[in-house]
């Protein structure tokens, strides 16, 4: 599949490339792609969670009553998890919810993502640029030349930009990343891909 290469000002350069057969091209896998999804989803969650039981409750461990005639239920300490204060019973811990996915899975599933992008014509290909300064503007004055600065997109640099990623930074309707950094859900969630020159070759060569 051929793509035309686009300027800063979003005008056709004459220039066209070729998206990777094996990376744009693929029958799309829906169950890799729940697999890797699922992956990044579980990996944000930080899994500290915790409350304390019965034995970590700060508080006197006498015995607060007679054992019988009370007329009521027998209690031990006042850490009862019955009573308020008390510890919780089967509370939530500390837990890893990380999922373990074999690499080949991963980029199929990333491979995936890409080829329906690029089957729905929502892939732009922009000849390599920077910014001399961090400038937010500069960089949403790009996108509404490309009209798509109203849409959630995925701009996708060859190499590290530092100021290209500052001036994105503070728009939040645009995510940068490198090609090499790039994964399933962050294609799927945008809606728009906008992949510099460099940047297909680099997937290609992955």
């Amino acid at each position: 599949m051929k793509v035309d290469v686009l300027n800063i000002e979003g005008k056709k350069t004459g220039r066209s490339v070729e998206l990777p057969e094996q990376v744009f091209g693929v029958e799309p896998n829906e169950h890799a792609v729940y697999l890797a999804v699922k992956q990044f989803r579980a990996h944000q969650r930080q899994g500290t969670h915790k409350t304390k039981e019965r034995n970590e409750v700060k508080g006197s461990t006498r015995k607060i009553k007679r054992q019988k005639g009370t007329g009521t239920a027998r209690a031990g300490d006042i850490k009862n998890p019955l009573f308020r204060g008390g510890g919780k019973i089967f509370g939530p811990r500390p837990k890893t919810y990380s999922v373990r996915l074999n690499k080949k899975v991963k980029a199929l599933a990333r491979n995936s993502a890409l080829s329906e992008k690029a089957a729905d014509g929502n892939i732009l290909i922009l000849e390599d640029f920077t910014f001399d300064a961090p400038k937010t503007s500069e960089f949403k004055g790009v996108l509404d030349n490309l009209q798509v600065s109203e849409e959630k997109v995925l701009f996708i640099t060859g190499d590290h930009d530092q100021v290209l990623h500052l001036s994105s930074r503070n728009y939040k309707k645009a995510k940068v990343v490198e090609a090499r950094n790039m994964n399933t859900y962050d294609i799927l969630n945008a809606s728009k891909l906008v992949l510099a020159e460099s940047a297909v070759s680099n997937l290609g060569n992955q």
